[in-house]
């Protein structure tokens, strides 16, 4: 059960194209404007050059838990590293919105692929759950690093090169992956082309159904999530989900009849597992979007640049990166309910902290309130995957990896929307605009902060100070309303998750997954993986 110098060096393999790959998807946001100019894109191009890599990572990512399932996560990653490091160089030298905006899809595609695989890996590499739980933490570790430097990486490649070279972050670490391949364990017997009792055993096949079904539930949604955060409620949103919804009702229904399914929802049956992904949900749903909240008042209202704003965030990454890593090693000996809950105490605390900062508070204090609610919510992070993975056996570990990376991108897509929406309805029927202003310019700054400033700065000096004043004050009152709903989901999350997972023992006294002898029938397929035999 313990890993070896190798398996700790094939988690060193793992973790650096997960840091530049979590930088690469942040500095989009920077680029996003020099891009626009050298390619002359127009503001629907500039959407789908931003959107394409999300939707389609979001929509491949059961898939490629199955695919990793069948032909074996080390396989996948290495398939998925090679189209990611060649499209990334296609991209950064695209001559024109269209093909930079292909890429994009093809590199949502290819990035699909990386999270289910590294996760299955992991969990094959480590089956002491303690080492595992221990893993997790350090690859969580690399991608919040990736989302915290990030801007500091991009803002300074911008100044001093185009702005392709953000695309070529991820290239050298997937070269690096290449040559180590050989420090990763295969661990299936599709990579081993071994067989079980005598019987030869091969994958099964993808269901091309349950393929079509599972990106008509995922992209619709997604999208219409999308438009909800940007446009407020509107037909085409409204009807984008309900298709999905209608896709992701069939789909389920379709994996409950196939022998081998597309996405096993029997592992929803452990409670552990389902609490863990219901916690990740409604965690990453908060998370995100308060991250979101706080960037923009960074930017926005105390007036600072992208690379200063980044700055910032550093101390959220450093506490981020303690909690994620030092969680799995007191689960050790503490019960994952209290460490989870606990953590999310501390997060509450500081959003309730964050709901009563003035307008003119520094960013000093926004940084420190972020800082404790990434402290806090490090154990919900890295225990609850761990609970995940450790539910079931290595031969479904890509699936589960999916699903565990397919409930965060709901969580971070609903939550834009649903508190995001929440921080628009409160600026708009709270800003106290000033007289004097134009129905046109008066109706432009109620929109939103952004307009409110183009709006100030081509007004006269006084009228446009007390136009970004009110804008500041009703921006402040929308977050300052999103926090506090934050606080108290947030609470409620810690009473269920102390009440669901009371029972679940530390890390230390038992895995939640166990393998057992199956008496095998003549002729049987033998389902078990080379990572379960003895």
């Amino acid at each position: 059960m313990k890993a070896s110098r190798r398996e700790w060096l094939g988690l060193a393999v793992l973790a650096l194209p997960t840091l530049l790959v979590s930088i690469d998807v942040f500095v989009m946001l920077l680029a996003l404007p020099h891009l626009s100019v050298a390619l002359n894109a127009d503001s629907t191009q500039q959407l789908w050059i931003m959107d394409a890599y999300p939707f389609l990572l979001s929509g491949f990512l059961i898939t490629m838990g199955a695919v990793s399932d069948r032909i074996g996560p080390r396989k996948l990653l290495l398939i998925g590293a090679t189209a990611f490091g060649v499209t990334s160089t296609l991209a950064a030298y695209a001559p024109n919105p269209v093909l930079l905006i292909v890429a994009r899809a093809v590199l949502g595609v290819a990035g699909a692929t990386l999270a289910p695989s590294i996760l299955a890996l992991i969990s094959a590499m480590f089956r002491d759950p303690k080492e595992r739980g221990l893993a997790i933490g350090v690859w969580f570790v690399c991608f919040m690093g990736g989302t915290a430097i990030g801007p500091v990486v991009g803002g300074a490649m911008l100044a001093h090169f185009w702005w392709g070279s953000v695309f070529l972050l991820g290239v050298p670490a997937m070269v690096v992956l290449l040559a180590c391949a050989p420090v990763l364990r295969p661990f299936s017997y599709a990579e081993h082309g071994d067989a079980v009792g005598g019987i030869h055993v091969a994958p099964a096949k993808i269901d091309p159904a349950s393929v079509a079904l599972s990106l008509a539930a995922v992209l619709p949604i997604v999208y219409g999530l999308k438009q909800l955060a940007k446009d407020g409620p509107g037909v085409t949103a409204l009807a984008a989900i309900v298709l999905g919804l209608v896709a992701g009702t069939i789909f389920l229904r379709r994996q409950h009849r196939l022998p081998r399914p597309l996405l096993n929802l029997k592992i929803l049956r452990d409670p552990a597992c389902a609490t863990a992904l219901g916690g990740l949900f409604l965690g990453t749903l908060l998370m995100g979007a308060m991250m979101l909240f706080i960037t923009e008042r960074l930017q926005l209202v105390a007036g600072l640049s992208a690379l200063r704003s980044g700055l910032w965030m550093l101390p959220a990454a450093a506490t981020s990166a303690v909690s994620v890593v030092v969680a799995p090693l007191l689960a050790r000996r503490v019960r994952p309910a209290y460490l989870i809950a606990g953590g999310l105490a501390i997060s509450v605390a500081a959003q309730a902290a964050l709901a009563l900062l003035p307008a003119d508070a520094g960013p000093g204090r926004i940084a420190a309130c972020f800082a404790l609610t990434n402290l806090g919510a490090g154990p919900l992070v890295s225990l609850a995957t761990g609970l995940v993975l450790g539910a079931v056996p290595p031969s479904e570990a890509g699936s589960a990896g999916a699903l565990n990376e397919t409930s965060g991108e709901f969580g971070f897509a609903l939550g834009i929307a649903t508190l995001g929406s929440l921080g628009v309805a409160v600026y708009r029927a709270t800003i106290d605009l000033p007289a004097g202003l134009t129905p046109v310019d008066a109706a432009r700054a109620r929109d939103t902060l952004t307009e409110a400033a183009q709006v100030a700065a081509g007004l006269p000096d006084k009228l446009g100070s007390d136009v970004l004043t009110a804008a500041h004050q009703a921006f402040t009152t929308g977050m300052q309303a999103a926090a506090a709903v934050s606080a108290a989901l947030l609470a409620g999350l810690a009473v269920l998750v102390l009440v669901a997972l009371r029972r679940t023992p530390p890390t230390g006294e038992k895995d939640s997954w166990t393998p057992s002898p199956q008496p095998t029938e003549p002729g049987s397929r033998s389902t078990a993986t080379a990572a379960d035999r003895p």
